[in-house]
């Protein structure tokens, strides 16, 4: 899929564009462009990088009408247009039965890409709202079994693959709930064989930051529909890490950039995970040069305005 990437020519919208999601652009600006060309080739890249997608598959696209979704969406619309391969899209959206939901909404926006889809209508609603206490945290639940619909929904239209909108931002907030709070070094992998073994997650927005999709969902006009059922939790755990990375961001951008990279370079000899690496196996090689246990070198550390790793 290498005509989807553009990788070597492509600018990063974080070094071009500042503003904030809010302040909306409009589609044919320069603004525009870049933003949607960046999303495009990140996209790709985190395809190619994970074997994502191949030939002949089935990609069943979750659309849950958030912005994340809208622009999984549109973007592998794209790819599917310009890539040397051959896959299909098939837009899956699962209505929960939450009270005001406009279920009209999703079929129209549908109908009018022209693409295969299906409504799958599960009242998980009032299932989660029988089994929380009121004040509770929701989301576990309603994961759990809005996981369990999707994969029977992939299995009934032979998808081969089942895409979900997660981005950077949701990884990066993955991996510090599971460090504090499950005492695991663990987070939303790009690519995921599920506990069934029978069906493969993928998440093509992995490389993708939430601002930029926000920005994005704006100017293309999608009509988003808010989640009723746990919007109103202000006080969940993942909303503490977002504001934690948000507040780390404002001091150096870096530091977040170089945490979600780091992801991607572990050294399991240099961790503690006895199962990973065999710390009673060691063997003294001969006439090796003597450099040292090397951490953190003082000509390594970062400069003003520089990063000592590669960064997406």
């Amino acid at each position: 899929m290498n005509t989807a990437v553009d990788a070597a020519n492509a600018i990063d919208i974080e070094d071009q564009d500042n503003s904030p999601a809010q302040d909306v652009m409009h589609p044919g600006s320069r603004r525009f462009e870049i933003l949607e060309k960046n999303l495009r080739r990140l996209t790709g890249k985190a395809v190619i990088d994970f074997g994502m997608i191949e030939e002949g598959d089935r990609v069943m696209v979750c659309l849950s009408g958030g912005a994340d979704s809208y622009t999984m969406l549109e973007t592998l619309r794209y790819l599917q247009r310009v890539a040397p391969i051959s896959f299909e899209l098939f837009a899956v959206n699962l209505d929960q039965k939450q009270p005001g939901f406009p279920e009209e909404v999703l079929p129209r926006y549908l109908d009018g890409t022209g693409m295969p889809y299906r409504i799958v209508e599960e009242d998980t609603y009032s299932i989660v709202k029988e089994k929380i206490a009121p004040g509770k945290t929701t989301c576990s639940l309603c994961s759990r079994l809005r996981r369990g619909i999707l994969y029977r929904t992939a299995k009934e239209i032979g998808a081969t693959k089942i895409a979900l909108g997660h981005h950077r931002d949701d990884i990066l907030h993955t991996f510090m709930l599971n460090l504090f709070y499950g005492g695991t070094i663990k987070t939303m992998p790009p690519k995921l064989m599920a506990d069934d073994g029978e069906n493969i997650v993928i998440r093509p927005l992995a490389y993708c930051k939430e601002s930029d999709i926000k920005k994005y969902a704006a100017a293309m006009r999608f009509p988003i529909i808010p989640c009723t059922l746990c919007g109103s939790q202000p006080n969940l755990q993942r909303q503490a890490m977002k504001e934690m990375v948000k507040q780390w961001g404002a001091k150096n951008p870096l530091w977040v950039k170089s945490m979600f990279t780091a992801m991607s370079k572990v050294v399991p000899s240099h961790m503690m995970d006895r199962e990973l690496f065999d710390f009673n196996a060691f063997t003294l090689a001969a006439g090796a040069p003597v450099e040292g246990d090397t951490l953190f070198d003082p000509e390594d550390e970062p400069k003003q305005g520089g990063s000592v790793v590669r960064l997406i």
